[in-house]
């Protein structure tokens, strides 16, 4: 990270008020001054002789600055040394080149490496002493091992980890971190390689104007700036502009440029001593850098610096590519996930189930906070979102303003005031319409960035004053903090809302869908329903009209029957006389058979006198109508409390109670009968069908009789169904439940059992209540 400053003594400043716009007015590319650890000799491009020396060759060197201008480089090499650089010199351009011989004639001193480079109508030479991390040769197993975990990297910031390890493993920096600059150009570290024992960074956002817009400049032509001591005493040139020029030289590409005074402050603020910077380059545009930090001052050799230029440029060259790895992961997660959504959505019999009840979910196909299914006036909630209130506010304000059937923004109280209150979990929106009318929506929210995102000291730069002279100090504190990234979310990408815009037709498309299929249905149940009705009421009268003609003939049977035992009986033998008696037997069963199926026809056809009807009265008459059964049978009826009043015909109802009396009689084969009747209260549970408790009273009628096995609870309803055979538990013709079911049925109500063989049966029924609802 870079970071500028000027005084009032520039005159870009002169008479203007300080603003953070200062720093990028700043002239950092022509400081006429060096660092001190090198010396630099710029020669005139024509006659290659020298115009300007730093003024420490005196101490590096032993000559003072005014004894090497107007020479040439002989005055400090050996002629074959000379011969070699003139030779250089065509082929020099502003990318600065390491020469292959040193300087070694200086006496009691170190030897110097010679770097050079043309820029500015100069030829450059910059000295710098050999360092002892000097790559004397490249370790290209290691080399070939870095570069391919930068090659197989399957993501950007895997790729940026990998970078920062390496070139922290190859100079010993305390700290090295990838910084990645965001589109309004603040930045935020991804990636970092760190000591134990210093804060990490990782995560941290700076502001954008930590680098100026000359300092990109900067850094989009010249790959890697270096300090090597952030204490230093700057080195003059001299002169400061050389004869004919208007002004001092262009160092952007100068190894030993001094860098601005503000940003050595910075340095010293960050506690670093030592620092190297190294551009990421992508189409031209400056996407990051890779920076070094070291608490204590560190010479690092050119050729080390060199290496870690290569990685620089190497991993500038993947970065479109891993990008667009990045982009496809995650296109390739939207398109999967929304097709499992779309599977799953499909096999619920209520769509929306589908949507937010299973994984995956709508929250779950794009990166968002939450997201909220409104329809039919529902709301549905899965993840971080506003509440129900405050998201039916938020419709009500997309029925007025939404245009169209999408939409999306990254600010939605810039939009609407009101949804300041919104920010922590919706301050993006991205919202589709379900249906023409107004309050069905899909709505995802994005919370505030500020929400998810950590901020480096303070955006807010004030002047200070150091010896007499006014500049802007960079932030004195470092400590994290949060910087109010007010109203914002991070932006909808074009991926994201093709994804919406996909589940919104495929909703529409599943709803048009539904929507043909039940009239379609709702059409065939019509017509079925009137077959039906039809076929009921031909076979009502069917049922009628042949059981009212069969009784005749029957009766003829069973009475002719009766004669030939009375008056022939002592002309048949044994079996003669035992066959008679089993025509009149069954010619009385077939009787019975033929008025259940007349009484049942009847309750089918008949219309109900609905009245208010006092079960207790009721039932009080038909327990006297059934007095002698009872105590013939030994059975004690009782109830645990009154029995309501309710709606209906009271002589069906009666053949109700006698009908499910009878039964609790007949199928009992224990000393002590018990029969209870009553009725459960609103609150109680009914474990088989759901019905309105403010609408109904569930009646009971229970037996401590031989019970039902769950597997015939529904067959005990069907007519002329028996259980046993005909002779045991007093006969019967299996219609007395079928016609109780069809009577209940006919009030409107439900009748079911609850029953284990050998524990008494509980028969169940519902019926109007008698008080308005």
């Amino acid at each position: 990270m870079a970071h500028s400053g000027v005084t009032l003594t520039d005159e870009t400043l002169l008479g203007q008020p300080i603003t953070l716009n200062n720093c990028d007015r700043e002239p950092i590319h022509i400081p006429g001054l060096i660092q001190p650890y090198g010396f630099l000799l710029c020669l005139d491009e024509q006659t290659r002789l020298v115009v300007q020396a730093s003024a420490n060759t005196k101490s590096l060197l032993g000559h003072s600055p005014e004894d090497l201008l107007g020479g040439g480089l002989g005055q400090l090499m050996e002629p074959e040394q000379l011969l070699e650089v003139e030779r250089l010199w065509p082929t020099v351009t502003e990318q600065s080149r390491l020469l292959g011989v040193r300087l070694e004639r200086v006496r009691n001193r170190p030897y110097y490496k010679l770097v050079l480079h043309r820029y500015d109508g100069l030829l450059w030479v910059e000295g710098e002493p050999v360092a002892g991390n000097t790559v004397s040769a490249f370790d290209l197993p290691s080399l070939n091992l870095t570069l391919g975990r930068l090659l197989s990297a399957t993501t950007t910031l895997e790729m940026c980890q990998v970078a920062v390890e390496q070139v922290r493993t190859l100079t010993g920096f305390d700290r090295v971190a990838v910084y990645r600059f965001a589109p309004d150009d603040s930045g935020e570290v991804v990636a970092e390689a760190v000591h134990e024992d210093l804060a990490p960074w990782l995560g941290m956002h700076y502001p954008a104007t930590d680098i100026p817009k000359q300092a990109r400049a900067m850094y989009l032509k010249n790959w890697l700036r270096f300090v090597a001591d952030a204490r230093y005493t700057p080195v003059p040139l001299v002169p400061a502009v050389r004869p004919g020029a208007p002004r001092p030289p262009d160092m952007t590409y100068s190894v030993l440029r001094s860098v601005s005074p503000i940003h050595l402050q910075y340095l010293h603020n960050l506690g670093s001593a030592a620092t190297m910077t190294i551009s990421l380059i992508e189409d031209g545009q400056l996407w990051g850098m890779i920076t070094c930090h070291h608490q204590t001052p560190r010479l690092v050799s050119y050729e080390l610096r060199d290496l870690c230029q290569f990685l620089g440029k190497t991993m500038s060259a993947l970065l479109k590519t891993k990008q667009q790895y990045d982009e496809l992961a995650y296109r390739q997660h939207i398109t999967q996930t929304q097709t499992r959504l779309f599977e799953l959505v499909s096999t619920q019999p209520n769509f929306v189930d589908g949507l937010h009840r299973f994984s995956p979910t709508l929250r779950d196909v794009f990166q968002t906070g939450g997201v909220a299914v409104c329809i039919e006036g529902e709301i549905f909630t899965v993840g971080n979102t506003p509440t129900t209130e405050q998201i039916a506010g938020l419709m009500a304000w997309l029925d007025e303003h939404m245009k169209g059937d999408e939409f999306h923004t990254d600010s939605y109280s810039r939009l609407n005031p009101a949804g300041l209150v919104l920010r922590a979990t919706a301050s993006g929106l991205l919202a589709i319409r379900l249906a023409e009318g107004p309050g069905d929506y899909i709505i995802w929210f994005r919370p505030e960035v500020i929400q998810t995102v950590t901020w480096a000291g303070r955006d807010d730069k004030v002047p200070a004053i150091v010896d007499g002279e006014v500049f802007l100090s960079p932030r004195q504190s470092f400590e994290a903090w949060k910087e109010t990234v007010e109203n914002s979310a991070l932006p909808w990408l074009p991926m994201e809302l093709e994804a919406a815009h996909e589940i919104r037709l495929y909703i529409a498309d599943l709803r048009l869908k539904m929507f043909n299929e039940a009239v379609s249905k709702a059409r065939a149940l019509a017509s079925l329903n009137e077959d039906l009705e039809r076929s009921n009421d031909e076979l009502d009268s069917f049922a009628y009209v042949a059981s009212h003609d069969l009784k005749e003939p029957l009766r003829g049977i069973h009475n002719y029957s009766l004669f030939l035992l009375e008056d022939y009986a002592d002309k048949l033998d044994e079996d003669g006389v035992h066959k008679l008696q089993t025509l009149v037997r069954l010619s009385q069963r077939m009787e019975a058979l033929i008025e259940s199926l007349l009484q049942i026809s009847r309750v089918g056809r008949l219309e109900l006198a609905r009245k208010p009807v006092d079960l207790n009265e009721a039932l009080a008459d038909v327990l006297e109508l059934l007095a002698p059964r009872l105590e013939q049978t030994g059975t004690h009826v009782r109830m645990p409390e009154p029995l309501p009043t309710v709606l209906g015909d009271v002589v069906r109802l009666r053949e109700v109670l006698a009908n499910l009396l009878t039964n609790a009689m007949r199928y009992n084969d224990r000393p002590e009968k018990h029969v209870e009747v009553g009725f459960l209260q609103p609150d109680s549970p009914l474990p088989k069908i759901h019905i309105d408790p403010a609408a109904y009273h569930t009646i009971y009628v229970r037996d401590n009789g031989i019970g039902i096995a769950p597997r015939h609870h529904e067959a005990i309803f069907r007519i002329f169904k028996r259980l046993h055979s005909q002779e045991k538990y007093g006969g019967g013709t299996g219609a007395g439940l079928a016609i109780v079911k069809k009577m209940i049925e006919k009030h409107g109500g439900t009748l079911w059992v609850e029953s284990e063989l050998g524990e008494g049966a509980t028969f169940y029924f519902t019926i109007p209540k008698a008080d308005p609802v």
